[in-house]
């Protein structure tokens, strides 16, 4: 049987959104200021690009653990490029995994990695339905 997942939204006001979460969280979307809103939310292309990172970021961190890799720090860097045309979408982004720390075991980090972008990550393979992926691993060694 299929998984669904059954999001509400409910407008606030002006340009503003509320929406809910299955793990019962609400957050605001909003636009920029410029655009007609009053800034005070998240803006919901930019939210896909923090879903796709943290979609795999928790792969990874899952990953990290059960391999009891030493990480002192480890984050992501999503960088996308919108089209020019509406309706305007992301046609290429790249992702940078920044691993730092002193004993980095780089083979079996990237392993984390590749299993994540190859096997676990379902917005990634979302993202491979509309945009160009660039993966990059960047190890910060103290």
């Amino acid at each position: 049987m299929a998984t669904t997942n059954h999001i509400s939204t409910k407008w606030l006001g002006n340009m503003a959104f509320e929406s809910n979460n299955p793990s019962g969280h609400n957050f605001k979307i909003d636009i920029a200021k410029e655009d007609g809103g009053d800034g005070s939310g998240f803006r919901p292309k930019a939210l896909m690009l923090s879903s796709l990172a943290g979609c795999s970021g928790l792969d990874v961190a899952s990953l990290m653990k059960k391999m009891k890799l030493e990480v002192d720090e480890f984050h992501i860097e999503t960088i996308a490029n919108l089209t020019d045309e509406h309706p305007r979408y992301y046609d290429s982004v790249v992702i940078e995994y920044h691993f730092h720390g002193a004993n980095l075991k780089e083979e079996k980090l990237q392993k984390a990695v590749d299993l994540s972008i190859e096997k676990y990550c379902g917005v990634m393979e979302m993202f491979r339905r509309f945009a160009e992926l660039e993966i990059k691993t960047i190890f910060h060694s103290k």
